[in-house]
């Protein structure tokens, strides 16, 4: 077994291992990065989900490290790709053209960029980034962590790494239960939180739905319908008690007031298609989540469009991929591949077509945006992770707009970041539909970030101190992002000044230290009088 001594061991590549590596590393510590996939980024990239953010991005709102990768990722276009001249033009590059975001690229291009911010401190000696390794045991002494052994799982073989801190940015908190460190899932009762929309018992496996992303272009006049699953006539009847029709159709609830909406797909439309006009956020299918658009590129460029097919059809509810028996959790794994295949499916050989025709067979895989072979994105869209039992959690309460008003939210002392989403959940494996609650422009407090016990363990991704609720807004990529990079920072600091995460918080001069230095790093730590959202 090789033995490996760091300063910071971040373990997972996500958007918040990413953050948290990056900031470390600028604080001249040593780090060592990790990550179970052959990518970084997490939800970006590994995952394929285009960044969900708040209307003011462009201008405010997010840490200055997050906004570099934004402009890394136009840049990037505009150095290597043709686009046309309207596009290059444009400060406000968005090269899908999606809705979903001011910013839809591939989750290739993503990728390079979380590399080339991350090469400098690779050539520095600095960060040692290690893919395709995973968490399997952990040694703690008292409350604090003393070693992670990581599997390489091409070779097979182990490392221990000890460090002085061991921050957990994988997608569903791994360390916490492998370190003995407290943790929730899933729904809290309203007893436990006092929140309005929690139920009145407490549900650990009731968790929000997984989704198994992929790409697709349209090639007209083609055939690339893939084999017929499995499970496919599992899956093409599919319809949960709460659902207005069978998943499979194009009839969904809308999350803000779960009535059925209608809807269409139209691959590569002509400008004015009659069938989409009016249709407003993800009831044009195509276009909401499309990461590249002819439109922005030279004539004869692209052969059309590419999407990520991330829509309600791909819900995964049938149970959670954690927190079960292994036998389960692969069961449930290979049942949201086999979702979304049958989805596939379903789309090229059966959908309904706005002219009354059935399929569409020229609906092609691109394995190579998403970095597959077979076209399926390198893990499942993950909303919802195990969370620390944290020094403070966020509630409902401190963010909720029918609760706070125009006092807006929650004004944390010792915040560390700030974010903005509406509580925002998907149909959940307990047989929740959407859950969608108004929320206030939010700050992350520091509390959220310390774990009621362990004295060296940082959540660093989806896993702080929040509930079941406002991990609905607080899970977003820039909110992600800055948990990472205020964990990284944290860490970073603690071992400078010789002083302990709590004791940051609980010295108010130590706090307006660490504070400074957040905000020397760009970390926005408070909102400005902002109005109208």
């Amino acid at each position: 077994m090789t033995e490996l001594r760091t300063d910071i061991a971040v373990v997972g590549g996500g958007l918040g291992g990413v953050a948290a590596a990056l900031a470390a590393a600028r604080s001249g510590l040593r780090v060592l990065l990790t990550e179970e996939y052959d990518w970084v980024g997490g939800q970006l990239t590994v995952q394929g989900t285009p960044p969900d953010e708040h209307p003011w991005i462009e201008q405010f709102g997010c840490t200055a490290s997050y906004r570099r990768l934004r402009d890394g990722i136009r840049d990037y276009y505009r150095h290597w790709y043709p686009l046309s001249a309207a596009a290059r033009r444009r400060p406000a590059l968005n090269p899908g053209a999606g809705r979903v975001s001011a910013l839809c690229a591939e989750p290739s291009a993503a990728h390079a960029v979380l590399r080339a911010m991350l090469a400098p401190h690779r050539a520095s000696g600095l960060l040692d980034l290690r893919l395709g390794h995973r968490p399997v045991a952990a040694t703690t002494d008292g409350d604090a962590v003393t070693s992670v052994t990581l599997r390489d799982l091409d070779s097979g073989e182990d490392v221990t790494v000890t460090a002085a801190y061991f921050l957990d940015a994988t997608e569903t908190g791994e360390l916490l239960p492998l370190t003995g460190t407290e943790y929730v899932t899933g729904f809290e009762s309203q007893a436990d939180t006092g929140e309005p929309s929690a139920p009145a018992r407490r549900q650990p496996l009731n968790m929000q739905a997984a989704s198994w992303c992929f790409a697709v272009e349209h090639r007209a006049g083609e055939d690339h319908t893939i084999d017929k699953p499995d499970d496919y006539g599992f899956w093409r009847d599919y319809r949960p008690p709460y659902w207005p029709d069978r998943m499979f159709s194009m009839v969904a609830p809308k999350p803000q007031t779960l009535r059925p909406a209608t809807r269409v797909l139209i691959p590569d439309p002509a400008p004015g298609e009659p069938a989409l006009q009016g249709l407003a956020g993800d009831l044009d299918l195509w276009a909401f989540r499309r990461v590249l658009a002819r439109s922005s590129f030279e004539d004869g460029a692209l052969a059309g469009d590419v999407v990520i097919v991330n829509w309600p059809m791909i819900d995964y509810v049938e149970g959670p991929l954690y927190e079960v028996e292994p036998a389960a959790a692969a069961r449930h794994l290979a049942g949201a591949r086999q979702m979304s295949l049958s989805f596939l499916y379903w789309m090229q050989t059966e959908m309904p077509r706005p002219d009354g025709s059935t399929g569409l067979p020229g609906l092609r895989l691109r394995g190579d945006v998403v970095g597959t072979a077979d076209g399926l994105c390198m893990g499942p869209y993950i909303r919802e992770s195990r969370r620390i039992r944290a020094v403070y959690t966020v509630t409902e309460q401190d963010v909720s707009l029918a609760i706070r008003g125009d006092r807006g939210a929650v004004a944390y002392e010792d915040s560390v970041g700030i974010g903005s989403y509406r509580i925002d959940l998907h149909p959940s494996t307990g047989g929740d539909n959407y859950i969608d609650v108004a929320s206030s422009p939010f700050r992350i407090p520091l509390g959220a970030l310390l774990p009621e016990r362990m004295c060296n363990l940082l959540p660093a991704a989806k896993n702080i101190g929040t509930t079941h609720l406002t991990n609905g807004c607080y899970r977003l990529h820039p909110v992600e992002w800055n948990a990472g990079e205020a964990a990284g920072l944290l860490a970073a600091y603690c071992l400078r000044h010789r002083t302990t995460p709590h004791q940051v918080r609980a010295q108010p001069a130590r706090l307006a230290d660490y504070q400074s230095a957040l905000t020397g790093h760009g970390v926005e730590i408070a909102w400005p009088d902002i109005r109208g959202y």
